[in-house]
């Protein structure tokens, strides 16, 4: 690097410098026209099964082709006896480039958008730049000399704080990688409708699991951890989960039977103790389920297990309405009963099939007890509001109809009373 920056220094002023910015302009001008030429002629058109694919190429491809444009340019003027300690320079920052974009997409394909995601983002970044500007200050051989030197001995292994950095870098990117894969492999099994809804979350969980775990596997032996010691470590975590861990790793295989054995669904309406909603989410420690009024209550998978669980969308989807009605005994009750029939039928929720149907309850001390009972197929959306315009609707009619709501009325005597 030293003969490098040298280099550049005395060539200042020189001819040989605008051939190397010429050579560079040109090279990333091509780069961007094939970027270009990539958008408009592949992603646009592209399936939505490529676009993970073609995302990642569209991230590194500018810095790469660049590269390559660049590259060739320098072989040529090193051809013709010319100095290329620019282009040098430029190459190694459109090769940190490439690495910085293919982490970040990385990054944001495998995790969901958070804090911590964008913190990463720029911890790798600026671990990146800063190796490439040890590297152009020609201090990177000397750090990792002194960090090579600097270390301890584990009886007759030593340790070095550059092995220690070398083997957390392998252990972090490999198991990137593994998660990356499990990502491209659940999109593409979530894909799969001819696979049941509750399998296909099983077998997602399943290959991400094992693949972070042979990627764990991989990175330890590449780092030389014998992986046998880990034996020791499973005993401990056996002891571990039957002791203090019992109802957490109960949960967990709560989570696999609940998938499995498909009592319960995403998007099924369940009640739990006293509460009722729409299964938003089935994770592997617990549930969420989603109330009518927009709160989210975190189950733990135990509990679906060990206690009474009603599912009103099992088998069917479909939820039956009662709407309690009272009018008084002068009224014509076949009259009322088409009435609150007709005004069930005029609204969209409700099916045709089963018909809306009123009943005649009993005779009450104040007015006759009637019911609409009608079948709605979207019982997520709530009742609470059908029911209020429904209600409008018959009283409406009723009042259009000289139809009377009966109330209480209580008549006092006082026997024995004095003036």
């Amino acid at each position: 690097m030293r003969e490098i920056w040298l280099e550049l220094v005395n060539d200042v002023g020189a001819t040989t410098v605008y051939w190397e910015l010429a050579v560079l302009a040109l090279g990333l001008g091509l780069a961007w026209m094939l970027n270009a030429l990539i958008h408009q002629r592949v992603t646009v058109r592209a399936p939505d099964t490529w676009k993970v694919g073609i995302g990642g190429i569209r991230r590194v491809l500018f810095p790469l082709s660049a590269l390559v444009f660049v590259y060739f340019g320098k072989l040529l003027l090193r051809y013709w006896e010319h100095h290329t300690g620019l282009l040098t320079l430029a190459t190694t920052l459109l090769v940190a480039m490439a690495v910085i974009r293919l982490s970040v997409y990385a990054l944001r394909y495998i995790f969901a958008p958070s804090a911590f995601l964008k913190t990463t983002e720029n911890a790798i970044s600026g671990v990146i730049w800063l190796v490439v500007a040890l590297h152009f200050s020609g201090l990177l051989p000397e750090l990792l000399q002194g960090l090579e030197e600097a270390g301890f001995s584990v009886g007759k292994n030593r340790i070095s704080l550059l092995l220690i950095m070398q083997s957390v870098v392998t252990v972090v990117v490999t198991v990137v990688i593994a998660l990356w894969l499990s990502r491209l492999l659940e999109n593409r099994l979530m894909r799969a409708e001819q696979i049941n809804l509750n399998l296909r979350v099983v077998l997602t969980k399943l290959v991400r699991i094992l693949l972070t775990l042979v990627g764990v596997l991989v990175a330890l032996s590449a780092v030389g951890f014998d992986i046998t010691l880990l034996s020791v470590f499973g005993g401990a975590l056996g002891v571990g989960l039957g002791f203090g861990l019992q109802k957490i790793a109960s949960n967990y295989v709560s989570g696999f039977i609940i998938l499995l054995d498909q009592s319960v669904h995403l998007n099924d309406m369940i009640t739990v103790d006293s509460h009722y909603g729409v299964v938003h989410q089935i994770r592997s420690r617990y549930t969420v389920l989603r109330k009518l009024d927009g709160t989210e209550v975190v189950i733990p998978n135990d509990t679906l297990i060990t206690s009474a669980v009603i599912n009103h969308s099992l088998s069917d989807r479909k939820a039956r309405i009662l709407m309690p009605v009272q009018v008084g005994y002068e009224c014509d009750l076949e009259k009322v009963m088409d009435i609150m029939q007709q005004a069930a039928s005029g609204h969209a929720r409700v099916l045709d099939h089963p018909a809306p149907e009123g009943q005649v309850l009993g005779f009450g001390e104040s007015g006759i007890d009637l019911q609409l009972s009608f079948w709605i197929e979207d019982p997520e959306e709530g009742s609470a509001g059908l029911k209020s315009t429904l209600y409008l609707a018959i009283w409406r009619e009723f009042k259009a109809n000289g139809v009377t709501v009966p109330y209480p009325q209580r008549e006092v005597r006082i026997v024995g009373s004095q003036a």
